[in-house]
Order: C-alpha cells, then structure tokens, then sequence
C-alpha cells in the first residue's frame, strides 16, 4: 500500500546516524518515574548487559528509594527535578514513565539535550503535544522508541505478516475492545492524575492506544475519521471530579472504506465470555482473532479447521527495551518509531474527540502532518 510505503521511507529516514553513534560499552541510563510502570521499565533495563542505571527521578521520596534500591549495584545518582536528570553528562539515554500529560514535554528537552529517548504511551495527550514532539524527533538525530511494545512482540509481527500476505484474504473490517471489570484504584497513586481528561486522556488515551496501534498495523494505515460516544455510567462523579469516561462505542473509517468498530468500558464482569481485549480481523477467505494465545484463523466458509497463525510463547516481555537499545547500538531501526508512536496517539486522540463532541470527527482536524 502507498500509505505503508510512506511510512517505511519517513520513519527510515529518522536512523540514518545511529549505527555511527558510538556509546558507552554500558549506556548510562536514566529512568523518569519509577511509579508502576516506570517500575517495571526499570526492570526490562537492568535485564540489558549493555546498559547501566546512571540516574533516577521521581518526585516521590518513598519510590525514589525504592527504585534505587532496586537499581543499587549501579549506584544511580538521585533527582527530584528531571531537568537535572538531562544536564547530567553520564546519561545517554532516558526512559519518560510519568502522567501521559508530561511525555512530550519531557521528550523534546530530552532530545534537545542530546539524549535517545524511550517514551511510554501515549507521546502525547492532544494534537499538538504529538506535533511538537514529531517535529523534535525528526530534527534530532537521537533514537526515539515510543512505549508501543505489541509492534516488538514476535506472536503479532508473525500473525500480521500472514495477514498481510494475504491469509484471510482481504481484509474488510475489525471488531475490537477492551473491557475491564472496575475503575483503576480510586486511592491509587495514579489516581492523583487518572481521572482528570486533560492528564492522562482517559482510558482510551492511556490504555487503548495500543489496542488501536495493533488496528492501525493490520489495517497498514490510520483512520480518517472516528465517530462515537461516551459516557459515564457507572462511576458518576466518583472519584468526585471525575472527567473521564467509564465507557464509549466508537467506529473508525479508514482508506478504501474499510471499518473498524472499538468499545471500551469498565464493568465487565469477570468470568462473562469474551471479556478483557480482542481484536477481531475479518477478511474475504476468513477472520483472525488476533489476541487470542495463538492469534488463531477461522475460514469464513466454516470449512477446515482453524489454524493457528504464531504463538506467544515465542514473545520476549522486554522486547521493546532490547530493540531501544540495539537501535543505539547497532543502528537498527526499532519495530516502534516515532511515527507508530504519533499515529498510535492520534488516533485514539480522535476517538476521543468524537466521543466528546458527539460527532464525526476527521483525521485532518487533528491538524498534524506526519
């Protein structure tokens, strides 16, 4: 397709200078919120023999500790300030973990300073957030690798390889969601900025972008326009203040009319069939239900028996932390850039928007060129 093409030689372009970087034996590391996630990425870093935890943020006394306990064979330097964290000449390299709101900002003056950047999902809350940054990646000669780790899972590039040579023949539609049976914790951490829209984006922002990244992949290109709505349902005003919603219904057009519907709410009850996520594929020859363990193969003529595409056994959890670094390192172009980062964060942008408005809402409003 002209638009995959498009994307090939726009995000290739972005690593033309990496394979001459030449880093540190150990890239000196820096982590920016060691909350749950950041916790977790801290993890994946230590796993890499040639990475070494050089600094780390949080404004947090109590997960600061705790994450330099966790880091202490490195000996991290500690900061309460991220800025302090890129002025610092033993970092190399920044791992963004905070609220959804604060990635872009961060990522662009990590990269002004001479940084590669791993920022988690999504890159950005609004249009221009996810402008601001394209425009920093792409001036830069930095790596850049967005938190989109389903495009560094094997099970997925295997399944939407033969799905894209033609294994179901051609593709027509998705049915997709994401269901969960509650809120997030009202007395968590993160509920400190969850529950405000203009932090995290709501669950569709935060949470569903990858949901929606994995569309964008099989379907090899975004949507043009989203109509849809939300609502909130069962947690009205609770926790008090409350702006994002609990639930929504949306569709998704993209090029050559093919469809995509999505759903998103929090109270689906453990245990009712087809709960959590999935991602339904249906083509001329057949359908994929493309997470299941086995990313599984229907014919559409209920003939023959269903195969299995790949297997998530082959899948390696830290995946996306091994393709950053070997980006660094070899030169390697990683399975996430930041157009998949950009693209990923619009489109459930403009699931968002449509949702809010109650109305159709276009790619173009968006008004940011990739």
């Amino acid at each position: 397709m002209d638009i995959k093409r498009r994307h090939f030689l726009i995000s290739s372009a972005l690593y033309p200078l990496a394979a001459n970087a030449q880093p540190a034996a150990r890239i000196g590391t820096a982590l920016i919120g060691a909350g749950g996630r950041g916790s977790y990425l801290l993890g994946t870093i230590i796993e890499q023999s040639n990475a070494r935890v050089a600094a780390l943020c949080d404004i947090k006394p109590d997960r600061l500790d705790k994450a330099a306990s966790t880091a202490a064979a490195d000996k991290p330097k500690t900061y309460s300030d991220w800025r302090k964290v890129l002025d610092d000449k033993d970092v190399e390299a920044v791992f963004i973990a905070t609220p959804p709101y604060l990635h872009s900002e961060m990522a662009i003056a990590a990269l002004q300073a001479g940084k590669h950047v791993y920022c988690e999902k999504p890159i950005g809350v609004t249009p221009e957030q996810v402008r601001n940054l394209v425009a920093a990646a792409k001036a830069s000669s930095r790596v850049f690798v967005p938190g989109q780790q389903l495009r560094s899972m094997k099970s997925l590039q295997t399944a939407v390889q033969k799905i894209h040579d033609g294994v179901i023949g051609d593709v027509m539609m998705i049915d997709a969601q994401r269901h969960a049976p509650q809120d997030l914790p009202h007395d968590g951490t993160s509920a400190e900025w969850y529950f405000d829209i203009s932090k995290s984006g709501g669950y569709l922002v935060e949470q569903s972008v990858h949901n929606l990244d994995l569309c964008n992949w099989v379907l090899g290109s975004h949507p043009t326009r989203a109509a849809g709505f939300g609502a909130i349902l069962r947690y009205k005003n609770d926790p008090p203040g409350r702006t994002i919603f609990d639930c929504g219904t949306l569709s998704f057009d993209y090029p050559q009319s093919l469809k995509m519907s999505f759903t998103q709410n929090v109270f689906h009850p453990r245990g009712l069939p087809l709960g959590g996520q999935y991602i339904h594929v249906y083509g001329t020859k057949g359908a994929v239900d493309l997470m299941s363990n086995e990313a599984t193969m229907y014919p559409i003529s209920g003939e023959g028996q269903p195969t299995a595409l790949s297997s998530k056994a082959d899948d390696q959890q830290s995946a996306n932390t091994i393709a950053f670094y070997a980006a660094i390192t070899n030169g390697t172009k990683p399975p996430a850039d930041i157009i998949i980062g950009a693209t990923a964060a619009l489109t459930a942008i403009l699931g968002n928007e449509a949702m809010l408005k109650a109305r159709v809402v276009n790619w173009s409003d968006l008004g940011v060129d990739l």
